[in-house]
């Protein structure tokens, strides 16, 4: 989570003067994320996590309620973070308690109809720098210094010891080759799990600047020379133990501040371009500021790669610090339509019940705007789709797609508490399950179109 001001880099406030993005250069047209029966598919969620427990305690803290609470307001999504120093605490040597830890998240989230990434989480490195992560065996640092900064834990990146030990473990042999190990584990395992969609490769990863180089520059260039050579070795370990699934890949977090990434082609005919969505002013507690133009900027940023590459977008983590500063009600709707503009998904940051970054409270309400967050959405198409759009003003949801020819003849909607009217034309409302979920069927090469309306 980008959650500091990125002042190590003055380059930032530059790269986030305002700009307008002309229609035609924002990010709809992009290929779109599919399951694997061939369905289109959109993903709306949350993060879910546990980085308080470690060992025998470890991932403990997320429960059925999670899953059961997230999919009654209409979610069907969770990314959720793994960390290899649980899986692994020595070499070689890995957890089954802490599998069967997952594989327990794994069966509530199935129980509830929500597609899972598993996603290799990283903090600063990992546990040699006090946070999650990479092993301390696997964790090299020359010797070099670092310094806690408890007050701005961004700012630990920043620290030479921390950006050698990224250095190392892109460059040694044998690092790399457990890595790959590491993947082999979790992807043999988990390969045939229903909820499973995919992985995360690395969350946000970072590396050492050379001498010289602004943050922007040391960026593209540890993006194009060290995690695109990281990445296909990774996705080749996935796929040697999963077919199906899709690889999910992150550039640095200074995409966010609407910096194009260096990252180059990733050898994987499933590969999902999973951005973070994070702004330095908001995530050190300010406001959102709608005439800065950083959405425009950053959605500008975040499709130049999927588009070079004609891969999906799903945003991995998003959400501000403080959710009820004054312009919020302004940001999440600006943010929404943004993301409706190119994304195949997103999970917000972060499915939890209490203060700052939580989506809810201990009630189980939504806080401050996220309510805003459960729009009604197609979760999977069984065709090609022609249109999609939502407008929050009226709360309408259109829907235009070709039946599929072949192969499942069901569309999932869904659709958040409240009143609802459901229209549809060339096609038949089969289901109404439980949290809102509504299966719509349609012949085959028939042109369907539905409309969702509120009240």
């Amino acid at each position: 989570m980008l959650r500091a001001t990125l002042a190590a880099s003055a380059l930032v406030a530059a790269l986030l003067a305002p700009t307008t993005v002309p229609a035609e250069q924002t990010g709809g047209g992009l290929p779109r994320l599919t399951d694997r029966h061939g369905r289109v598919l959109t993903l709306h969620g949350w993060n879910i996590e546990d980085k308080t427990h470690r060992g025998s305690e470890a991932l403990t803290g997320i429960t059925e309620r999670h899953l059961r609470d997230m999919r009654a307001k209409g979610f069907d999504f969770a990314r959720l973070l793994v960390f290899w120093d649980d899986l692994e605490p020595s070499p070689g040597r890995y957890s089954r308690s802490y599998l069967r830890r997952i594989e327990r998240i794994l069966n509530w989230a199935e129980r509830y109809g929500i597609k899972v990434v598993i996603d290799a989480h990283q903090d600063v490195f990992g546990p040699a720098f006090g946070h999650r992560g990479i092993p301390r065996w696997a964790t090299r640092t020359d010797g070099l210094p670092f310094t806690a900064h408890p007050d701005d834990w961004f700012a630990e990146y920043f620290e030479p010891a921390v950006q050698r030990a990224f250095t190392h473990l892109y460059q040694d042999r044998d690092l790399r080759s457990a890595q790959v190990r590491m993947w082999r584990v979790l992807a043999g395992r988990f390969a045939h799990h229903p909820a499973v969609l995919g992985y995360d490769l690395m969350n946000e990863p970072m590396g050492e600047p050379h001498p010289g180089e602004d943050l922007a520059t040391a960026a593209r260039r540890i993006e194009h020379d060290q995690l695109t050579s990281m990445y296909n070795r990774l996705a080749h370990a996935v796929r040697s133990a999963d077919r199906d699934a899709w690889v999910f890949v992150e550039p640095t977090p200074i995409v966010g501040e609407g910096v194009p990434t260096g990252l180059g082609r990733i050898d994987d005919p499933r590969v999902v371009y999973a951005p973070h969505f994070y702004n330095a002013a908001m995530e050190a507690g300010g406001d959102y500021d709608p005439g800065a133009g950083w959405i425009e900027a950053y959605e500008r940023a975040v499709t130049q790669y999927p588009r070079t590459y004609r891969v999906p977008v799903v945003v991995g983590e998003w959400g501000p610090l403080d959710s009820s500063l004054p312009n919020m009600n302004r940001f999440y709707r600006d943010a929404m339509a943004s993301l409706n503009r190119y994304a195949s998904g997103w999970a917000g940051y972060t499915w939890c019940y209490g203060g700052g970054y939580c989506a809810v409270d201990s009630s189980g309400s939504f806080r401050a705007n996220k309510q805003l967050t459960a729009e009604p959405y197609a979760e999977s198409v069984a065709g090609a789709v022609r249109s999609v759009s939502y407008d929050a003003a009226s709360g309408v949801l259109r829907l235009a797609y070709r039946a599929a020819e072949r192969g499942p003849r069901l569309t999932r909607l869904s659709v958040p508490p409240g009143r609802w009217r459901i229209t549809v034309d060339a096609g038949t409302i089969t289901a109404r399950g439980r949290a809102g979920t509504v299966w719509v069927r349609a012949s085959a090469g028939s042109e369907v179109r539905i409309a969702v309306e509120r009240g």
